[in-house]
């Protein structure tokens, strides 16, 4: 009793605005390794349900007319720049010998836009509570980490602002972080980065339908996930987009359903028992810190030198 108590006032709890997402993640993370889900099976079948509608629902913060515009611009080097970001991701892998599910969901969360790309190819390629948990976990933890010492790192080698809004779009997973390190630095770099971050969250849609054909099941069959979901965003997306009186309450949608992803990040943590993480293990956090500092400072290299720009 006392257990489903607790665990109806954490999801409850999920459901404040002010509760970020690496803390629903977190309460959930030990909730289920401590008390454990008193809701196992349930929780499983409504946190799919729940991940599919609010990535749907995100799609109505998106303005395609923009996105597409820049996104045209660099077409070519962002489909290398993802293409070889989940080639290392598999190259590390196989080398630290890690499970290929979470490797894969670290991999794409780092390539796209950290944890909405994650929630997004998580069900199209069947991935488990626990993979879906701990990739999650690794990209929110660097998330933290970014914006602390993206900003130094930039004055320090004399970035100007467009330049630190495109590396932070390019180089730090999730879009919330990307502003938050951008506002630091200034408008120019707030501008750019956000629109840049966002350019490449578009990204998710293609990805997610390519991975839902060539990633196997558990049973090994291809092809038999359907993410029509990812469908609905780009439909939600194209209705804000070009039906003007659908914008505004489209601010609104995306903003309920941010929130049920962060009370969707509870649901999927408590899933997560002691036995899955000690299979899990330290190196999924090991190949996450890799695969991100290569991202970084081969990006940084290269802005720098000015063979990437805005």
């Amino acid at each position: 009793m006392t257990r489903a108590v607790v665990f109806f006032a954490l999801a409850a709890a999920s459901l404040l605005p002010v509760v970020p997402t690496w803390a629903a993640l977190l309460a959930g993370l030990v909730f289920g390794l401590t008390l454990e889900n008193p809701f196992a099976a349930k929780t499983k079948q409504v946190q799919t349900w729940l991940l599919q509608a609010s990535v749907v629902g995100l799609g109505a913060a998106m303005n395609l007319a923009v996105v597409l515009r820049v996104g045209l611009n660099g077409i070519g080097q962002t489909l290398i720049a993802i293409t070889a970001t989940l080639v290392v991701s598999t190259a590390l892998s196989r080398a630290l010998k890690t499970e290929a599910v979470t490797s894969l969901l670290i991999g794409v969360g780092t390539a796209i836009c950290g944890g909405s790309a994650i929630a997004a190819v998580a069900p199209a390629i069947g991935a488990k509570s626990h993979q879906t948990s701990v990739a999650l976990a690794v990209v929110f933890l660097l998330n933290a980490v970014a914006l602390v010492v993206f900003p130094p790192i930039g004055h320090l080698v004399s970035l100007e602002p467009s330049a630190f809004g495109l590396w932070s779009a390019l180089a730090i997973h999730d879009t919330s972080s990307v502003v938050g390190a951008a506002m630091q630095y200034g408008e120019a770099a707030l501008q750019v980065g956000t629109t840049v971050k966002l350019t490449r969250a578009l990204w998710i849609v293609p990805v997610t339908l390519v991975l839902a054909r060539l990633v196997k099941s558990e049973d090994g069959a291809k092809g038999g996930k359907k993410p029509w979901f990812i469908l609905g965003f780009l439909a939600v997306a194209a209705l804000v987009t070009w039906v003007p009186a659908l914008a505004e309450p489209g601010l609104v949608v995306a903003k309920v359903a941010r929130q049920l992803l962060v009370l969707t990040l509870f649901l999927i943590g408590t899933s997560v028992t002691r036995s899955a993480l000690k299979t899990v293990g330290v190196r999924p956090l090991v190949l996450g810190v890799v695969l991100w500092l290569l991202v970084s400072v081969t990006t940084l290299g290269l802005i720098h030198a000015g063979l990437l720009h805005t």
